[in-house]
């Protein structure tokens, strides 16, 4: 085992940019209104093992269904940008019934807002360049971050109040908006490429 505390920060610091678990906090909080309680410890171990899995088998899984990851990242992009819309226009797409609760902690919140299309293309891209156990560690390390978060989510909220969450949540949903433009964009060039 090759283990490199740069690597490790690196990759840290490039999948917490990506997965912008601070900037989902409007998310978080507009999905616990909605469906009630959300569990932070199974949201964050179901995204950090989609990450691992994804990270090892990832790339196979895509050509095995005859995917490229530029159609993944794409078809990525429309969810977050529906989620994003959202957001900005206070309207709801994505209908939750009463019964199905429970499942907004594994969609949309662990799959795609946090183990989404941005971090799983990103995993790929770590994956060529840094050593396994150096991702593994900082998806770990992201993953705790990510649950404490969720966990305060509720004190974040008392202590922004609600008017700061609607102008954070709209400000976020611009940025995400942006991110998934970006995302669209940066890849349907490689695809018509």
């Amino acid at each position: 085992m090759d283990f490199n505390f740069k690597e490790i920060f690196t990759a840290f610091m490039v999948l917490f940019a990506v997965i912008d678990i601070v900037g989902n906090i409007p998310i978080v909080i507009d999905l616990r209104k909605r469906v009630g309680h959300i569990q932070s410890e199974k949201a964050s171990v179901i995204a950090g093992f989609i990450m691992i899995l994804f990270l090892f088998v990832g790339q196979r899984l895509l050509n095995l269904i005859g995917i490229d990851v530029h159609s993944f990242a794409v078809a990525g992009s429309f969810i977050l940008f529906f989620i994003a819309l959202e957001m900005i226009l206070g309207i709801t797409l994505y209908k939750e019934d009463e019964e199905e609760a429970l499942s907004a902690t594994v969609f949309p919140l662990a799959f795609p807002l946090i183990a989404g299309p941005g971090s799983l293309t990103t995993l790929l891209s770590l994956r060529a360049e840094f050593n396994l156990e150096n991702i593994i560690i900082a998806v770990l390390l992201n993953v705790i971050v990510i649950y404490i978060v969720l966990k305060t989510s509720a004190k974040i909220e008392k202590l922004i109040g609600p008017n700061g969450i609607k102008i954070i949540r709209k400000i976020f949903g611009v940025i995400l908006l942006a991110i998934a433009v970006k995302l669209f964009a940066t890849n349907i060039k490689m695809l018509l490429a």
